[in-house]
């Protein structure tokens, strides 16, 4: 990987992590800096989620600052200038899952564009 490359996903990495940052994850307009303005989810239950609907959850305290969600096997690489994916493997109080995030460059700087989440039973 270039420097660039290790740049752009250490970058995505960043975002990612402070997105599920339970201090994060309670300031709407923290949340909103991190995602895209065109932010689409597919969520572990299946639902379709857009930004509106995800701040509508995150600031309602979806994590517990006193049990944060576990975060192990977090990789990266770029798909094309400006587009990182990332996938990890995400532990929410016994709640398991794959994870997987597009991060796109806009002129704020990294956000997040998709993330899909798959439970593992």
């Amino acid at each position: 990987m270039t420097g660039e490359s290790e740049r752009a996903v250490q970058a995505a990495i960043d975002g990612e992590l402070r997105l599920l940052d339970p201090d994060v994850r309670v300031s709407p307009a923290l949340v909103s800096d991190l995602l895209d303005p065109e932010f689409t989810e597919i969520g572990a239950s299946g639902r379709r989620w857009d930004a509106t609907s995800i701040l509508t959850v995150t600031s309602a305290g979806s994590v517990d600052p006193e049990f944060p969600v576990q975060v192990s096997e977090l990789s990266g690489v770029v798909l094309a200038p400006g587009i990182v994916h990332l996938t990890y493997f995400a532990d929410d109080g016994g709640r398991r899952a794959w994870r997987s995030s597009l991060w796109r460059l806009t002129a704020a700087g990294w956000r997040m564009y998709f993330h899909q989440g798959t439970l593992v039973n």
